[in-house]
């Protein structure tokens, strides 16, 4: 394979691998679009604010002008899931805030019910970081939130270190 300034390039596995691992967070939401959250499961998913096909209540975004974390658990409706995006609906104090979510804006998706987690898109992260509870914006304020973390799957533990 040649790149434009006729170089050989070979294939990037890192974003291939990233790619498909998005497609995980695709199918568990297809599975919720079709069937409810099953038991406990519910979702927390962090997202890019500034990624451009984005579209959220201008407020949520200028108080998350970089990233947002979601609960998907109780109040949510009109999940649709397609090819390259999905779209929710959240309440938040009783008033509904439509979101388009592109994959590739996506940048952690966990289901601690299970401890299940991914992480997308971080150069340098700390593996053993949990989500930061003050940043969760939590479309059920008056439930509460069980202190459960998951394990992270980061791309960086199946890099190969130079030697």
């Amino acid at each position: 394979m040649d790149s434009d300034d006729g170089q050989i390039m070979g294939l990037n596995y890192e974003l291939l691998v990233e790619d498909a691992l998005r497609m995980v967070v695709r199918s568990a939401l297809i599975i919720v679009e079709k069937a409810g959250l099953p038991g406990d499961t519910h979702f927390y998913i962090s997202f890019s604010t500034q990624h451009p096909e984005v579209e959220m209540d201008a407020t949520l975004r200028r108080d998350h002008p970089e990233t947002i974390t979601i609960v998907i658990q109780h109040q949510y409706a009109d999940l649709s899931v397609e090819d390259d995006r999905f779209n929710i609906t959240l309440f938040f104090a009783g008033k509904p805030s439509p979101m388009i979510v592109p994959f590739e804006a996506v940048t952690s998706f966990n289901d601690p019910s299970v401890g299940f987690g991914l992480q997308f898109g971080m150069v340098e992260s700390d593996e053993d970081e949990d989500i930061d509870e003050s940043d969760v914006i939590k479309a059920n304020a008056d439930s509460p939130v069980k202190q459960e973390t998951a394990d992270v799957v980061s791309l960086d533990s199946f890099r190969k270190t130079p030697s």
